[in-house]
């Protein structure tokens, strides 16, 4: 998978950063690390890890995979958790679906058979179902996880959606603006992990609010 580059944002994650990273070193891909410069813990925390870490210029989510797209310059990137809840495992898989079959995306999903969470809780279960099932009404996506941000793509294709959902709205911006620009996408089965160390950094009924506006804007436009 050396034409495979993964995104990952870090936010104060020192404690699971390291960890995820050492998983990943039997596998043959670029890694870029998105991260604040003040997050001094983080960054020391992986000081002696092979990888490229790149300095928000802006806050949130969104804003670091925005700019790690920017920067990617392999075929395919993959958005990837720092929290160890992603199985690297299950790269291959993706990778090679979104070869063999000529895709432009393919998006990971805990809600297909042979798929599961370690991590759901029965509020993010429900609100990710309303907004995967709006996300399909509306804009015909046919994906089944509309939040769950396991995604591999061709770069250049990502480069040119125009992303600026600079939160959690980025979630639903990708595979939106992805279908509107008529571009192909896959699902993959994916048995998400419990997180590693530290809390997550979703507020479900604020960030909930806001995926929400993202989905009102981009229906209307």
């Amino acid at each position: 998978m050396e034409e495979l580059t993964l995104l990952i944002p870090a936010k104060n994650e020192n404690e699971s950063l390291p960890q995820v990273l050492r998983e990943l070193e039997i596998y043959e891909l670029q890694i870029i690390i998105i991260l604040e410069k003040t997050d001094l813990k983080t960054i020391e925390s992986i000081k002696e890890f092979n990888c490229k870490i790149i300095y928000q210029e802006n806050k949130g989510y969104g804003n670091a995979l925005i700019q790690g797209i920017k920067n990617a310059q392999t075929e395919f990137f993959c958005i990837f958790n720092a929290d160890g809840s992603f199985n690297p495992k299950e790269l291959k898989v993706m990778y090679q679906l979104i070869n063999r079959n000529s895709a432009d995306f393919v998006f990971a999903s805990r809600y297909m058979e042979s798929a599961g969470s370690e991590d759901d809780t029965i509020v993010t279960y429900v609100g990710n179902k309303i907004f995967t099932l709006i996300g399909n009404l509306f804009f015909s996506l046919n994906i089944s996880d509309i939040l769950y941000t396991f995604v591999m793509g061709i770069t250049k294709k990502a480069q040119t959606l125009n992303l600026m959902e600079k939160h959690f709205g980025f979630c639903v911006e990708l595979p939106i603006k992805a279908k509107k620009s008529n571009l192909s996408m896959l699902t993959s089965p994916s048995n998400e992990r419990k997180r590693i160390a530290g809390k997550k950094k979703v507020n479900e009924f604020r960030d909930g609010f806001n995926i929400l506006i993202s989905m009102i804007k981009l229906f209307f436009k």
